[in-house]
């Protein structure tokens, strides 16, 4: 199995933008990213869009299980079952330059994202990263409403997962 970029792998190209990254994993997930995967993938993201190399950027990842997944999701989607991802956008401009700029929250659903994975013969990691990657990118003011919308996210999702050595998670498709 193909492993995640980490911070301990020297031949990978590092952002130079500080990251901050709040994990919070529920109890019952076992299987989620460490935590240096998590910040990998985000400062990759971050390199790509940000422009502001002197200003700290803040998200925040939660990892959950199924019924939290589908509980965020109808409230917030008012959608039934489980998504994937969820992303809380808080990206405030009105912050005062000494702060930490506060990208927002990242809600993955561990449980969906290990079925997605198994289904389209994917990697765990490499569904992980897109996850990741894509949820990121939601914050930063990214959608896939329309079909430009979409064309636009992810042709630069799959140029961000590509720096991990993420093979184009669209290319794929049935």
């Amino acid at each position: 199995m193909k492993q995640m970029a980490t911070a301990n792998n020297p031949d990978l190209n590092f952002a130079d933008k500080p990251v901050q990254v709040d994990v919070q994993v529920a109890e019952e997930i076992s299987d989620a990213p460490a935590e240096s995967d998590i910040q990998w993938w985000l400062e990759q993201v971050v390199a790509q869009l940000e422009s502001d190399t002197t200003r700290q950027v803040e998200v925040s990842v939660k990892i959950v299980d199924e019924v939290e997944g589908r509980e965020l999701n109808k409230r917030f989607r008012d959608a039934a079952g489980a998504t994937n991802v969820l992303s809380f956008p808080l990206l405030d401009a009105a912050m005062p330059a000494d702060l930490p700029l506060a990208l927002g929250d990242i809600v993955i659903c561990g449980p969906v994202v290990a079925r997605e994975a198994t289904e389209q013969g994917k990697s765990n990691s490499d569904h992980w990263a897109h996850m990741l990657v894509h949820g990121a990118l939601h914050l930063f003011g990214y959608d896939h409403e329309t079909d430009e919308q979409a064309q636009e996210m992810e042709t630069l999702e799959a140029r961000i997962l590509a720096l991990g050595g993420v093979e184009n998670p669209y290319e794929c498709r049935d």
